[in-house]
């Protein structure tokens, strides 16, 4: 299957990116992981979410060998504020707390010396296993594991709904109550958010209201579905992430971490824009008709 992502990636961006890099350390790769396991969805390579065992595997032997580091998100951003990026530095996110993460993830970021932030949907979470669409998720007593271990903990909404659907009301419910659960279930501050599905930037008028209600509700950071590493420019709510799954051999697996793959932040905001636009226009001519 040809992946216009990779050819342009390998073949395009990157050796334009050799010649013309202002130099390292500027951004910081945070890679955004969801299940692992075997079986694949079957989507396009592209929109993949899973990544095997086997191959995430391959990828942290990767980046121990290379000589990067994990650090939390918190440390990230408060790197990129001051301008002071640790050399090599990089951030690991797992979204939504299937237990996979558990049974597969831990052990083998803990064979690499290496931590990460797992983001939790807490509608998902019990003390007995939620079993869901077919996917096992966390309990609450492996979360606790998790985190006495390492493992920093995030807040992915109550029950991952789009929330540019929703009424205000609603998104404040999804933010604030999944942070209080969490906070009540570890035992410490929740600092840090993942945005479920696509990200909607180019509705600056919601990004702006969301962003009120993060910082309200207490969050210090958080992390969304756009493409590209963390510079020191991106809003410290929305930061953009690298995604990564069993599609991603070690040479584009490299090359996302030395920036090839920030390109592809163009095209999707494009998509986003027509999107957006074709609504609009629809929403236009629905009135007009009425």
């Amino acid at each position: 299957m040809i992946r216009l992502d990779r050819v342009g990636t390998l073949y395009i961006s990157q050796p334009i990116k050799k010649v013309f890099a202002r130099g390292p350390g500027e951004r910081i790769p945070i890679l955004m992981y969801h299940g692992v396991r075997e079986h694949l969805d079957g989507r396009h390579p592209y929109y993949e979410t899973s990544t095997s065992p086997a191959m995430l595997a391959r990828q942290m032997k990767y980046l121990r060998s290379a000589g990067y580091s994990t650090i939390d998100l918190d440390v990230a951003v408060q790197s990129l504020a001051s301008g002071e990026i640790p050399a090599k530095s990089v951030v690991i996110t797992f979204d939504d707390g299937y237990r996979d993460f558990y049974t597969h993830a831990c052990p083998i970021l803990r064979e690499h010396g290496f931590s990460a932030t797992l983001f939790l949907a807490t509608a998902w979470i019990g003390d007995q296993r939620v079993q869901l669409n077919g996917n096992g998720y966390l309990t609450w007593a492996e979360i606790r594991e998790l985190h006495a271990n390492g493992i920093s903990i995030g807040s992915h909404t109550v029950t991952h709904p789009e929330l540019k659907t929703l009424p205000p009301a609603g998104i404040e419910h999804e933010i604030r109550e999944s942070k209080q659960t969490l906070e009540d279930a570890i035992g410490v501050s929740v600092s840090s958010f993942s945005y479920p599905y696509a990200f909607p930037e180019t509705d600056l008028r919601f990004v702006g209201r969301l962003e009120t209600m993060l910082d309200s509700a207490g969050y210090e950071n958080g992390v969304s579905t756009m493409i590209g590493r963390a510079g020191p420019r991106h809003n410290r709510f929305f930061l953009p992430r690298l995604p990564v799954n069993s599609w991603d051999d070690l040479s584009l697996f490299q090359v996302k971490l030395e920036g090839g793959y920030d390109w592809l932040h163009g095209p999707q905001y494009a998509v986003k824009f027509a999107r957006g636009l074709i609504r609009n226009i629809d929403h236009c001519l629905t009135w007009a008709r009425a």
